[in-house]
């Protein structure tokens, strides 16, 4: 199995430590999510696990295995920046870095217009990379990482310069590959990309895992302070009730949030008295709430 198991990882540049004792587990046919804000150590993680630098402390696993020359052909990286040769074409540079990674050219060659079919753009084999548009270079740089079919997939902001209709597209594809069995870690700072994407997540601050574990678990310990609450008419004296702490008035309704379910409760009571309620829901927190929240606690704490 392809599992990817990192224990109590740690990685110091002189006197800074970017990593600091982090472990998770990411299985086979899993897209887990690491994500924190700019030098949380992310990045440092992602190049430890592909085997670019290596840690201090700890150990990371493939499949039960440590990392060995050989693993290198069975990595796939996306990075945050894009790393393609802009003067070259397409089908030269994707076709040579597929055969640095063991594949042969004829393979190589079919797998490429495939992708390309895939993503809707067959008209790019010939081109230079400098001539597409963003978001068709961000579909080409994925490609560069998938090309030679790895085990394990590492995505960094892998929606970048996309716009809606790739974004869509694109998640499609990395579920297509999970399914397929790939060990995935997807990291994004577009906290609404991590929640549908992955299972499981772990929360970096400061080079420190400060928050970890399967998503609805993590979702499950932080309380429902979200109300949506539209009505037939126009409301009034909402943000007077007891417990709500504010109240965003848009087209369709009310955003409002509470400080626990009692709150919400005498919400809907007295909108129910003096109107007639169309919608009340109250919504689980989202992650970007739970991330906003564990990263302030965790520096309150310090």
């Amino acid at each position: 199995m392809q599992r990817l198991r990192l224990t109590q990882v740690v990685k110091r540049y002189g006197d800074k430590t970017a990593v600091d004792g982090v472990s998770f587990e990411a299985e086979p046919g899993e897209i887990y999510g690491l994500i924190g804000a700019n030098g949380a150590g992310k990045t440092t993680t992602m190049r430890m696990i592909l085997g670019l630098i290596f840690p201090d402390e700890g150990t990371i696993s493939y499949g039960g295995e440590p990392y060995s020359k050989h693993l290198k052909c069975r990595f796939g990286y996306l990075p945050e920046e894009r790393g393609l040769y802009p003067k070259v074409k397409v089908s030269d540079q994707i076709l040579y870095l597929a055969e640095l990674r063991g594949v042969k050219r004829s393979a190589a060659d079919r797998a490429l217009k495939e992708w390309l079919d895939r993503f809707g753009v067959p008209e790019h084999y010939g081109r230079k990379v400098e001539e597409l548009s963003k978001g068709n270079q961000q579909k080409i740089q994925f490609i560069a990482a998938v090309i030679h079919n790895p085990d394990y997939l590492i995505l960094d902001e892998a929606f970048s310069g996309l716009d809606p209709v790739n974004v869509e597209l694109l998640k499609e594809t990395i579920a297509s590959l999970r399914d397929e069995g790939k060990t995935i870690v997807f990291s994004s700072h577009r906290m609404e990309h991590v929640e549908e994407l992955c299972r499981s997540v772990t929360v970096l601050d400061r080079s420190r895992a400060v928050l970890q574990g399967d998503l609805r678990s993590i979702k499950s310990r932080f309380p429902k302070e979200r109300v949506t609450l539209a009505t037939a008419r126009p409301m009034e004296g909402l943000e007077r009730i007891d417990g709500v702490l504010s109240v965003k008035a848009h087209e369709n309704g009310y955003d409002i949030r509470v400080t626990d379910e009692a709150a919400a409760q005498r919400v809907l009571h007295h909108a129910a008295a003096a109107n007639v309620v169309t919608r009340f829901e109250m919504n689980e927190p989202s992650l970007h709430d739970i991330f906003i929240r564990t990263i302030q606690g965790a520096n309150r704490h310090e």
